[in-house]
């Protein structure tokens, strides 16, 4: 019998947990194995057949003062995880991405178990932001081997002495068989002929107070010459469903909808598929929507003291925040940081993306080169493998 323990957090390490997980009972069943999985993630990961430890989905926050309150439940778990692993040790430990609560765990278990295998899926992004010299990485202290998702992620770390893998972009497996526009809009209930634009703010608490507000005044304005604009915003938790309306509500947003977070997840596709243009939060949703060739428009916005420790302390360097610019080192689709989000910027650059102009143009024509760099549909299984590989022998 195989016992793997897998660590994630927030909503995209949920989702992307639940499709490895089910890659690993295949090639747990391809190899008969009995297979035991213990898992610190979400409710996509329990329905993906792991028993859960803890919902960490909710436990997600970038910058100082917005981690503070997850503190006090972070080390509640940390003694809660370190006394069921001392009553059923794994034999294999599988972190994906969730950096900070995984580098501390990542750290304790080579600490405790010397000779445990420990492999990182979806390393944090490293080779593209860089702290003072970015000439360091804590990974290599406590990881035996890194399945990396980008091209530049395993050149980065296998200069830096890792032993990595590169197995390509996970989203290339649910990204197949897409749904077209006419199919995904008579699905959804959508006027087939008015356009459509997604707005996608958070996977995480602090993200609905910085961003939603203005991308909702950005839709409100986009309506002010698009009457019959119509705008969907699928929710990445159920708690975001009524702050989410009210937002709408607030800005005075018409023919709008929000998505429960129930059925965000099976109709991501048609969502995409229906949309003409998305306005949200810098993440993995920004390759999801590249896939889909939805023109976007990225913002992002931290706390102000935030900003200010991670800029001018810690000298935090980072030439773009969008995957898709990063991935092709240049400014593909327009990014919106700090004070730059605001709705009248975000209308600003989302106007010329309605209409068949050269912007819009651009950016799907990017996206098609874009889609070279992220490999080849069979990702989590060949993730699987190489974890199943290691941990055997």
């Amino acid at each position: 019998m195989v016992r793997l323990l897998i660590s994630t957090g927030e909503v995209s390490g949920d989702l992307q947990g639940s499709l490895l997980i089910r890659s690993l009972w295949a090639e747990a069943e391809r190899r008969g194995v009995e297979l035991e999985l213990l898992a610190l993630g979400g409710p996509r990961m329990a329905a993906a057949g792991a028993e859960l430890i803890a919902d960490t989905a909710p436990m997600g926050a970038i910058g100082l003062w917005e981690a503070v309150p997850l503190i006090l439940p972070t080390l509640k778990l940390q003694a809660q995880v370190d006394a069921l692993l001392e009553e059923r040790p794994p034999d294999g430990a599988v972190l994906i991405d969730y950096v900070g609560a995984n580098v501390r765990l990542g750290g304790r278990l080579r600490k405790q178990r010397p000779d445990l295998p420990i492999t990182y899926y979806i390393a944090p992004q490293e080779w593209a932001w860089r702290f003072g010299d970015g000439s360091t990485t804590r990974l290599l202290d406590f990881t035996d081997r890194i399945l990396a998702i980008f091209p530049a992620e395993a050149s980065f770390y296998a200069e830096r002495g890792a032993d990595v893998t590169w197995v390509g972009h996970p989203l290339l497996d649910s990204f197949q068989n897409l749904p077209d526009r006419r199919e995904a809009r008579a699905q959804l209930g959508l006027d087939p002929k008015a356009p459509v634009v997604l707005l996608l703010p958070a996977s995480r608490p602090q993200e609905l107070r910085f961003l939603m507000p203005p991308l909702a005044k950005a839709a409100a304005q986009l309506q002010q010459q698009h009457p019959d604009l119509q705008v969907l915003v699928p929710a990445g938790l159920a708690q975001f469903e009524q702050p989410l309306t009210m937002a709408l509500a607030a800005a005075g947003v018409q023919n709008s909808r929000v998505i429960p977070a129930a059925e965000a997840d099976a109709l991501k596709t048609t969502l995409g598929a229906a949309a003409d243009l998305a306005l949200g939060k810098s993440g993995t949703v920004n390759l999801e929507l590249a896939l889909q060739g939805v023109p976007q428009v990225v913002g992002y916005r931290v706390s102000g003291l935030t900003a200010f420790v991670a800029r001018y302390l810690l000298r935090f360097q980072v030439d773009h925040i969008s995957p898709v610019n990063l991935l092709l080192n240049e400014r593909l689709v327009p990014e919106l940081l700090q004070d730059e989000l605001t709705a009248d910027a975000l209308v600003a650059q989302a106007l010329p993306l309605l209409s068949d102009s050269p912007e819009r143009r651009a950016i799907l024509e990017g996206y098609g080169r874009l889609r070279a760099t992220l490999g080849e549909p069979g990702v989590t299984q060949r993730a699987a493998r190489s974890i199943f590989d290691q941990v055997m022998g």
